[in-house]
């Protein structure tokens, strides 16, 4: 019986740990390239050649990888992640495809760590939600933007959560885009674009993206 009880428990763990880890996997690029339009969303957040950008809870680094192809060895990714295993994961991918412009960063759940007043843009993708000390994250954020700097913010909003609390959404890993812009504009932060609907998160249509884009005031 307790042999059992140990291989359902591993059942569970497999079934709901397996696609959130394919969503960052690099197997996975290919696909999310598909429905992620990352093009316009580098667009949306005016990112060129040459810049300083931010991937702030980067993962394996899909958008790192991105990053570093837009804005070039003219310019200076910074990835971060709290996580060291994810980290060393990205590593790994940046030494295979000879990328010299992305500095990997550990970070702390409430200070990314970013050099101060260096960057033109910072991107939080699907990381927000995860984030508990977030005022305190944005604090970090704003201080390491330029005057003219910009954050973006991507969150998917799932349907059967829409009007539920914050707390009940982030332990969906979810968020509305209402509960970000307050928290934007309480540290100082100015919403200069919204888009409510950018697509369906990995096709799902109970999975709505939305995107925010910020500059200090």
């Amino acid at each position: 019986m307790k042999s059992k009880q140990l291989l359902a428990s591993f059942v569970v763990i497999l079934v709901f740990c397996t696609p959130l880890a394919a969503q960052y996997a690099s197997d996975d690029w290919k696909e999310r390239d598909t429905w992620m339009n990352v093009s316009e969303i580098f667009e949306m957040a005016h990112i060129e050649k040459g810049m300083h950008v931010a991937d702030v809870g980067c993962h394996e680094g899909y958008l790192t990888v991105h990053l570093s192809k837009k804005v070039t060895a003219d310019g200076q990714v910074y990835a971060v992640d709290v996580e060291e295993y994810r980290l060393d994961a990205l590593k790994e991918h940046l030494d295979d495809r000879n990328i010299g412009n992305v500095e990997v960063i550990l970070g702390d759940y409430d200070d990314p760590k970013l050099p101060s007043g260096m960057l033109d843009v910072v991107i939080l993708m699907d990381t927000y939600h995860e984030i508990e000390e977030y005022l305190e994250v944005l604090g970090r954020i704003k201080e390491a933007l330029k005057p003219t700097g910009r954050l973006l913010v991507l969150e998917k909003l799932k349907t059967h959560k829409k009007g539920k609390s914050r707390e009940e959404q982030a332990r969906a890993h979810t968020l509305s885009a209402a509960y970000v812009k307050k928290e934007l504009k309480q540290v100082g932060f100015e919403i200069i674009k919204e888009v409510k609907d950018f697509g369906n998160w990995q096709k799902n249509e109970e999975k709505r993206m939305w995107i925010l884009v910020a500059q200090v005031e």
